[in-house]
């Protein structure tokens, strides 16, 4: 299987240190190390199916094709049909101008919820978890714990919706309301409302809008709350990405 930096040595250019500082810049924006040495394949290459660009990406066959979907969820990569199904990346600045769009607006409703709490002096309104396992169990939870509504919005659903469903099918079973909001063609479990949203950096969840919480990009930390006051506000914001059309531009 020929190694990445295999792969820039054969489309000459680039130097393989290049593209390891590449692969460690994408893994500080959310992509897992398979993900970012697919991006850069793909980039590389210009358009491939998966087990092409698994060996082009030195990632295993069998996880190809789940990171290209992860990737294509994300706005890294887009299908264009076919048998096999083949990938085109999304071309790298325009990845980078909708990563500092995304990235902007999460730390702007970061600093309205600083600001919430510097005029409330309320302590402990936030809690903090790091490592992605603890993140994903406190959704697990918070999804465990709903009564009336929960509300997904994650870039990360190929990562999520294996891990998460069979909680999200005790959930519909129990009459929750299920939202997803994610990138288009995206595969939803059954009974799951899906609302397409393309840009999305963060992962943010809404439970029973009484419980929030706003993970990082690759789930590896996160903050959560059931504070009204900063629920509300999350609220607000999840509305506002709701109203927004598919591109995130306006319906």
């Amino acid at each position: 299987m020929a190694s990445i930096e295999e792969t820039a040595v054969a489309l000459g250019n680039q130097s393989s240190e290049e593209f390891r500082r590449a692969a460690i810049v994408l893994g500080k924006v959310g992509l897992t190390n398979y993900e970012a040495r697919a991006y850069i394949a793909l980039v590389a290459r210009g358009v491939g199916d998966a087990t092409t660009l698994a060996a082009a990406a030195g990632i295993p066959r069998t996880s190809a094709y789940k990171v290209l979907e992860s990737l294509a969820e994300k706005g890294y990569a887009r299908p264009t049909g076919g048998k096999p199904i083949l990938f085109r990346p999304s071309p790298p600045l325009e990845v980078a101008e909708s990563l500092k769009s995304a990235i902007q607006e999460v730390f702007e409703q970061l600093a309205q919820l600083h600001r919430v709490v510097a005029e409330h002096g309320e302590p402990q309104l936030v809690y903090l978890l790091s490592e992605r396992e603890k993140v994903v169990a406190k959704i697990g939870d918070l999804l465990d714990q709903s009564t009336g509504t929960f509300m997904l919005t994650t870039p990360q659903l190929a990562e999520l919706r294996d891990e998460l469903g069979k909680k999200v099918a005790n959930a519909l079973k129990r009459g929750v309301r299920v939202t997803f909001v994610t990138a288009p063609l995206q595969k939803v479990p059954e009974g799951v409302e899906y609302v397409a949203r393309e840009n999305l950096l963060a992962t943010e969840v809404l439970a029973d809008g009484e419980h929030a919480l706003l993970a990082a990009p690759g789930l590896d930390a996160c903050g959560f709350t059931d504070n009204p006051i900063l629920t509300a506000h999350l609220k607000q914001f999840l509305e506002v990405i709701l109203e927004k059309g598919p591109d995130g531009t306006g319906d």
